[in-house]
């Protein structure tokens, strides 16, 4: 799989995603169409698993993470960014999202979670925020954030 392959399966996925608000709706329906076992999760998992072995994909590594964002919001992915994180079992860095985000979970060991979710779509809407957790093994984790926007914050204790 080629970064530009794979800006191209992303696409489309943002095609059918743009101007929907983030929220249960949006989620329920990602994984209803896109979720574990359909064409859409199977190539983007397989994808980032290729890119991750390739190095072009969770190229940095700080706190136990390994990270990348692959592409800026730019108009072709109407208006999203593209990062990739691969955890095992631990909490990120707390952030915020101003515009909302859509995940990806990836497990690559079974029973793996990301913020207690199994393999499939996890969308938070405007405003929300978060530790990223991974538990119960290791997983990817595909972030979507319209225009890119996400927040490193100090969480409150």
């Amino acid at each position: 799989m080629s970064k530009e392959s794979f800006h191209g399966l992303l696409a489309g996925l943002t095609a059918e995603i743009a101007g929907r608000p983030l929220d249960d709706q949006l989620d329920r329906w990602l994984n209803e169409r896109h979720g574990p076992g359909s064409p859409t999760y199977d190539g983007l998992k397989q994808a980032c698993i290729e890119g991750v072995a390739e190095g072009w994909l969770c190229d940095r590594e700080g706190g136990g993470i390994r990270y990348g964002r692959v592409f800026k919001a730019d108009d072709a992915l109407h208006r999203f960014s593209v990062d990739v994180v691969d955890m095992k079992d631990l909490a990120g860095p707390h952030h915020a999202h101003p515009n909302g985000e859509i995940d990806l979970i990836m497990p690559l060991e079974p029973g793996a979670t990301f913020d207690g979710r199994p393999a499939g779509w996890c969308v938070y809407g405007a405003g929300t925020a978060h530790h990223p957790t991974v538990a119960e093994g290791r997983a990817l984790i595909l972030y979507l954030l319209p225009e890119g926007q996400i927040q490193f914050t100090r969480a409150a204790a």
